[in-house]
């Protein structure tokens, strides 16, 4: 199952420790140098569907400063989604690499050749 960058992302903030939606949002930002920001509604949007999925549970809920936080965990399943991804990734990246090296090649200059 390929999954989006999105989905990638919310779960590798979840594989090391449960959080909840905002820490998710920060961790994503940070994991992205700033590249990706998450929106809340799209945060939980995605995380009721990862929860349907199976990917991701909820862990449990706290109070803090008056508000209730739902923390999310991942699944053995979401895990596996990470493992498979990262896996289909680093072949995508193995091969482009080949094909520039090739193309490095193929166009460097040649010794005892003018112009």
């Amino acid at each position: 199952m390929e999954i989006s960058e999105q989905t990638f992302l919310i779960l590798s903030a979840l594989a090391d420790q449960p959080r909840h939606g905002y820490a998710v949002v920060t961790e994503v930002n940070e994991m992205t140098d700033g590249r990706i920001r998450l929106r809340a509604g799209t945060l939980y949007g995605a995380l009721d569907r990862l929860v349907a999925q199976g990917l991701i549970a909820p862990d449990h809920d706290e109070v803090e400063k008056g508000r209730l936080r739902r923390f999310y965990k991942l699944t053995d399943t979401g895990a596996d989604a990470i493992r498979a991804e990262s896996r289909r990734m680093a072949t995508a990246v193995r091969l482009a690499e080949e094909r520039l090296n090739k193309r490095a090649a193929r166009n460097a200059p040649r010794l005892g050749t003018i112009g």
